[in-house]
């Protein structure tokens, strides 16, 4: 199959999606979803979730208008003592830095001032289940599931 171009298309559409636009962008659905869409050449990616916190969400990626891969997620702030957005703010940045060989959400781990992420991965682009949590000053304060993997083409 064509794991290298998803990867490479994954990281394209997950940086200039929620890593960088955030909430600012995206379409608001009629079932009170809201969604955020890349697309280049024959790819195109689209994230829809439902809530703030917690939330869940599922990202799909179509190659000729066929899906050929998913992810399912849910997350949420366990803490009462940083506001969501700052958290959140941190989450993008951290999102920023996935990388092509785990092209689901963000590297292993990145810190910045007093807040950290950390990425637990299983598996690869064809089937993968991981749990990402963020810390601040060594507490936790957020965490999400994830899972995913290629999609059969019927």
């Amino acid at each position: 199959m064509y794991t290298k171009q998803l990867d490479k298309f994954l990281v394209k559409a997950k940086i200039n999606t929620y890593a960088s636009v955030g909430e600012k962008k995206e379409k608001i659905l009629a079932d009170g979803s809201k969604e955020l869409i890349f697309q280049e050449k024959e790819f195109k990616y689209r994230d829809r979730y439902f809530g703030f916190n917690p939330f869940i969400g599922q990202e799909i990626v179509f190659h000729n208008e066929k899906t050929i891969w998913g992810m399912n997620y849910y997350g949420k702030v366990v803490s009462e003592v940083i506001p969501a957005k700052k958290i959140y703010q941190f989450l993008q940045e951290a999102l920023r830095k996935v990388t092509e060989d785990k092209p689901f959400r963000g590297q292993d781990s990145f810190r910045k001032d007093d807040f950290e992420y950390v990425n637990n991965v299983n598996g690869k682009i064809k089937g993968f289940e991981g749990y990402e949590t963020i810390f601040y000053k060594k507490e936790l304060v957020y965490k999400l599931n994830y899972h995913g993997g290629l999609v059969a083409i019927s």
